[in-house]
């Protein structure tokens, strides 16, 4: 009967306070009235039955041990803890508390007994035995009072929360701490049907009861399907890169969303909750292994210069900026024509810098101002120049090859001359593998680009340059496109079932353009070991099983103007030979006579002046023979040039 009269209690309360938690002072009343039932429970004991409890109790010792109590309570703070997630640390301070009043009791009768008369009349006082089964029992009734409260919680919303089944790749600890986080959630009713674990020895245990298994027992259809599966965590913050993706290939393969713990480093104020598990990306998928650059060469060519980062605001430029700035450079001029990204770029690092603001400075310009450009030149005079500023989307740049020109070409030779007039030691330039054997106008201007600053090394100023596919989630790139089209309900495009593309992560390409800058010796280039290429239509593929949503159609669109089935890496007349670093090459390519590109170039920024589209890209096309237009309407000028070779 007694039993269910707490039960009423405790459903009331939770019921009244099922959006916030307990009240501290209520919390404190209850651990009160709990010490009241303890006391008349002892007090029974040692007067042979209920019934003589109220005609011989002692009041006194009554108000003064219950004073006593409420004190210790608010001193320990054993009543501050929010019930629904009472914990280890919570018994910790009950125990603590009850263990300090017993300890305070034993020390007052053990004084006062030194004393003969006694100052405290025994009736005042408790025993010794009787003190220790109080404080004892009152701290076992205290302990299951939360854990009846949590129990009733959360049986109250688990009939109306929805419920996941889940598996939790990781019997370790973060595979705990993902648990107990997942039995706190108010929204969702999680049930973890098992732990899976590469770790034999740990196999064919449990942990709160539930099993841990092997992957191969676990991640198959029968058992997926009979124990109707929804989601796999994964609770492996180090887990590999290679091996992450493996199994979440696997996991949506078998139709579960996949999640993620992540690092430790990255929890709310050192704690965690079912709210920071985060989702697997698509970018999850296509990274690779990290791999390392050796800093030490990157401290020693940035450290105390100057350097002028053209483009900063851009995806490659603007992260190119935040690398530099952990490097104490003496300062980086950031300069770019996008007036917004700027602002945003200068919000940012002025917010992640605030002790370096005098190593910071926010340029807007035009890379083909070359006035513009030499006012900056003057004013800073830099050691350094990271040129990313470029015009890059295919499409646009087919359709407006002027601009692209202007920019890519002869922003590039504004830049490169005044770098060897203003006595820059490196120039390091940002280029693409739509560089290679280019079938659009965009990847041709930058093979100029490439030509143009070769030919320019010098003993005082060398020009680097470096080359990589496509960045993960960089401005306009399909990534971005696809989580559009994802939100706005499908279809996803792909403009060919069997367009391939390569991919690294931003991170990763920058510092590769810090490290090429390090090594680089002048009239370089570097290209990068981008492992496999991704098939577009998979990606699109993993990013609809990812988002969770069922009938998202793929539409293929066609090849859009100058675009590549295969981007690569490598022309075919060159060849590479290998750098101190393993995944970096340096590619041996033609040498192009200076007189011939300066003459050549001339005659560009003539036919430039006319803005006569088919005339500047057949002239491109003649100072880069390998440049033959695919699916454009400069097909034409290629009308010599046999189908085969196109």
């Amino acid at each position: 009967m007694r039993r269910n009269w707490l039960k009423k209690i405790a459903f009331v309360l939770v019921k009244k306070y099922r959006h916030s938690t307990l009240p501290q002072t209520l919390v404190l009343i209850i651990d009160i009235l709990l010490f009241v039932l303890a006391f008349f429970i002892v007090e029974a004991i040692r007067n042979d039955g209920i019934e003589n409890v109220f005609s011989r109790i002692n009041f006194v010792k009554f108000g003064s041990l219950l004073m006593l109590t409420a004190l210790i309570f608010l001193i320990t703070g054993s009543f501050r803890g929010i019930i629904r997630h009472a914990g280890m640390e919570d018994i910790h301070k009950i125990m603590i508390a009850n263990l300090s009043l017993f300890s305070l009791t034993w020390l007052t009768n053990f004084i006062n007994n030194q004393f003969s008369p006694k100052i405290i009349p025994s009736e005042y006082l408790m025993s010794y035995g009787e003190s220790l089964v109080l404080y004892l029992l009152l701290a076992i009734m205290m302990i299951l009072t939360r854990l009846a409260m949590q129990r009733v919680y959360n049986d109250y919303f688990r009939r109306r929360r929805p419920t996941v089944n889940v598996l939790i790749y990781g019997a370790g600890a973060a595979g705990i701490i993902a648990y107990n986080a997942l039995q706190q959630d108010i929204n969702y009713d999680y049930r973890v049907v098992a732990f899976i674990d590469d770790d034999m020895s740990k196999v064919n245990q449990s942990l709160n009861g539930v099993p841990v298994m092997r992957v191969r027992s676990v991640l198959n259809p029968k058992f997926i399907q009979s124990k109707k599966i929804d989601q796999l965590i994964i609770a492996i913050p180090t887990i590999r890169t290679l091996h992450k993706q493996a199994i979440t290939s696997k996991a949506l393969d078998l139709g579960m969303t996949v999640k993620a713990v992540p690092h430790v480093s990255t929890w709310l104020n050192g704690s965690f909750s079912v709210n920071q598990i985060q989702d697997i990306k698509i970018e999850d998928l296509l990274e690779r292994e990290p791999i390392k650059m050796d800093n030490v060469n990157i401290v020693r060519e940035v450290v105390d210069k100057v350097v002028l980062v053209t483009g900063a605001a851009g995806s490659i430029g603007s992260e190119i900026c935040r690398q530099l700035m952990q490097y104490q450079p003496k300062k980086v001029i950031m300069l770019d024509q996008a007036e917004s990204p700027m602002y945003d770029l200068q919000f940012e690092l002025k917010n992640t810098y605030k002790d370096q603001l005098e190593r910071m400075e926010f340029v807007i310009a035009n890379v083909k101002d070359k006035a513009r450009m030499e006012e900056v030149f003057e004013a800073f005079h830099p050691n350094l120049v990271y040129h990313a500023a470029a015009y890059k989307h295919v499409p646009f740049m087919e359709e407006n090859p002027y601009e692209a020109v202007y920019i890519n070409v002869f922003g590039t030779r504004n830049v490169a001359d005044l770098a060897i007039k203003y006595g820059v030691q490196k120039f390091v330039m940002i280029s693409t593998d739509k560089a290679v054997n280019p079938t659009n106008v965009m990847g041709a201007t930058k093979r100029m680009a490439e030509i143009y600053i070769q030919s320019r090394s010098t003993e005082q100023t060398h020009f680097v340059t470096t080359r990589f596919g496509n960045v993960l989630g960089s401005n306009g790139s399909v990534i971005p496109l696809f989580k559009k089209q994802l939100a706005a309900g499908g279809p996803l495009t792909v403009t060919h079932k069997d367009i391939i593309r390569f991919f690294m992560t931003i991170p990763e390409a920058c510092n590769l353009v810090l490290e090429a800058g390090a090594m680089g010796e002048g009239g370089d280039i570097f290209v990068f070991d981008m492992g496999k290429p991704v098939k577009i239509y998979d990606m699109a593929k993993k990013m609809i099983q990812l988002s969770g949503r069922h009938g998202i159609e793929i539409k293929e669109i066609g090849l859009r103007p100058g675009e590549k089935l295969y981007e690569e890496l490598l022309a075919t007349k060159e060849n590479t030979i290998p750098t101190y670093h393993p995944k970096i090459m340096r590619a041996q390519v033609r040498k192009y006579p200076l007189d011939a590109i300066d003459r050549e170039y001339n005659e560009l920024w003539e036919i430039l002046e006319g803005m006569d589209d088919m005339k500047i890209v057949a002239k491109m096309k003649n100072i880069v023979p390998e440049f033959l237009s695919n699916n454009s309407v400069y097909c034409q000028l290629d009308k010599n040039t046999p189908p085969s070779a196109r």
